[in-house]
């Protein structure tokens, strides 16, 4: 199943074949605000306002002033589909990306002939270019700082070592050849580049594609430790593809993007020079953030300065909304191999699985599914819970429970706190630690014990049941039976 798929297109015509996987309509849609607005009661599902769901991935085809382009939006707003995709148990992808960090892959680069992403090609310097009419780049609302790419796979490399990085950015298109990127400081290599670059007063060529493979997406919101400087997460993503990346050599610019993606920008992010994001809608707000919550418009956000847009024959735009499940999917999961990696060194065996649940956008919550096999193990499940805090400062809270806990499903996790916890013991607050400046309650404003914003409190949740009264918790145990014999090929008749 994973050689079936290396592009967008192959992932769609993959689903299309699933039931209930895919809605395709032909209705018009306007990028602007309506397509999230649809989007939001089929399938987002994650932090979004209610009432929404997880559902189905949409692809429309008649997308408002782009005659020639479709948006897809929702690939990866599934665990399930994400499974499909990927060739993958969901409740296993945690362990596929695990390994697929240990085997890593490296992209090539192919002839630009082959490269189907260059088929059409539109350079700045014709006349009538315009990043606004290329690209049907959707708003989120109608407050959005104006159209974001949502799902750009952002390519650079450092400036002195050749050394190569792919993440995910907030990029908002605001004029005919210049977007804004939102580069959070100390967390993302391409920030480390570009300052790099500025610091000798020169541009960093950068190429953004958008429209991939859905393992490209998922590998590329791989974060440090697990990923650092100079480690290229393409190769994490030809190891669950079991084949390299095919790279191809941009036109305009001195760097590579990936070959099969439905577009290409090609661009420099320019030295010294800010842009206001929401210069154009005055709103105040950027777009809907993983929290749920409008994310502030930045008042001073670097700028790339677009050379060339190259695409597909009638390219697909692809899209997501920021606090969907599909966010949860993309950074989520590899955080959840990353922890699993991080403790199988430091106690083997004893960490069962991780889920960074929807609840906190796949970044702030995780919940950790730990053994206890001899009294020894005894607060090792608390030790586990540090490690993951050491690592990865996004993390708010972590719940840890018992091997009898499904960890996937936030009900029991929450029956678990209810039976198994007492807050005045087996809650541990860590206060004054750096935390995740996106969440609203990270402020001074929202408690005078919040030094600055951002450095906050996290704590952890041990929900699981001291080692020597096991027995004491055990549930209930039920008759182990195969339903189908009262379950398939049953006629349905009236109750007399």
């Amino acid at each position: 199943m994973k050689e079936q798929i290396e592009d967008l297109r192959g992932a769609l015509a993959f689903i299309r074949e699933r039931e209930g996987q895919l809605i395709e309509t032909d209705t018009e849609a306007d990028p602007v605000a309506e397509i999230a607005g649809v989007y939001r009661h089929v399938g987002a599902g994650g932090t979004v306002i209610r009432p929404t769901k997880e559902g189905p991935a949409m692809l429309f085809r008649n997308v408002k002033g782009h005659p020639d382009a479709k948006v897809a939006i929702g690939l990866l707003a599934s665990r399930k589909r994400v499974g499909m995709l990927l060739g993958c148990e969901p409740e296993r992808l945690g362990f596929l990306l695990k390994d697929s960090v240990k085997n890593p892959i490296p992209p090539i680069v192919i002839p630009n002939e082959k490269a189907r992403c260059q088929e059409v090609v539109y350079l700045a310097e014709e006349e009538g270019f315009d990043i606004r009419k290329l690209l049907p780049a959707p708003t989120n609302t109608p407050e959005d700082a104006g159209p974001y790419i949502t799902l750009g796979m952002c390519y650079a490399s450092d400036p002195e070592t050749g050394e190569s990085d792919v993440t995910i950015h907030r990029m908002c298109l605001q004029s005919k050849d210049e977007i804004s990127i939102f580069l959070q400081p100390g967390v993302r290599h391409i920030d480390y580049f570009r300052q790099k670059a500025e610091e000798e007063g020169k541009a960093l060529p950068i190429s953004i594609s958008i429209g991939v493979d859905p393992a490209i997406e998922i590998a590329s919101c791989f974060e440090p430790p697990t990923t650092p400087l100079g480690f290229d997460e393409l190769q994490i993503a030809g190891a669950i593809r079991k084949k390299p990346v095919e790279l191809a050599r941009c036109l305009t610019i001195q760097e590579k993007a990936i070959a099969n993606a439905e577009y290409v920008i090609e661009g420099e992010i320019l030295p010294g020079v800010r842009v206001r994001e929401d210069q154009n809608s005055n709103t105040g707000k950027a777009m809907p953030e993983f929290p749920g919550y409008c994310g502030p418009a930045n008042k001073s956000l670097p700028v790339i300065k677009v050379k060339a847009v190259t695409t597909r024959k009638n390219p697909v735009m692809q899209t997501c909304i920021g606090p969907s499940e599909e966010h949860v999917s993309m950074a989520g999961i590899p955080t959840e191999a990353s922890i699993l990696g991080m403790v199988e060194k430091a106690m083997p065996g004893k960490l069962l699985n991780v889920y960074c649940a929807s609840s906190g956008g796949g970044k702030y919550i995780a919940v950790m599914q730990f053994k206890k096999s001899v009294p020894s193990d005894e607060g090792r499940q608390r030790q586990a819970a540090l490690l993951a805090f050491s690592a990865f400062a996004e993390l708010k809270h972590v719940f840890l429970v018992d091997e009898d806990v499904d960890c996937f499903d936030m009900k029991d996790v929450m029956w678990a706190m209810t039976t198994r916890f007492q807050a005045d013991i087996d809650m541990i607050p860590i206060p004054g630690v750096q935390c995740h400046p996106l969440d609203p309650s990270n402020g001074p404003e929202y408690s005078g014990h919040i030094r600055a914003r951002g450095v906050a409190c996290k704590a952890i949740f041990d929900c699981t049941v001291p080692f020597e009264q096991k027995e004491r918790f055990k549930r209930a145990d039920f008759m182990e039976v195969d339903t189908k014999k009262w379950t398939e090929f049953a006629e349905p008749k009236g109750l007399c």
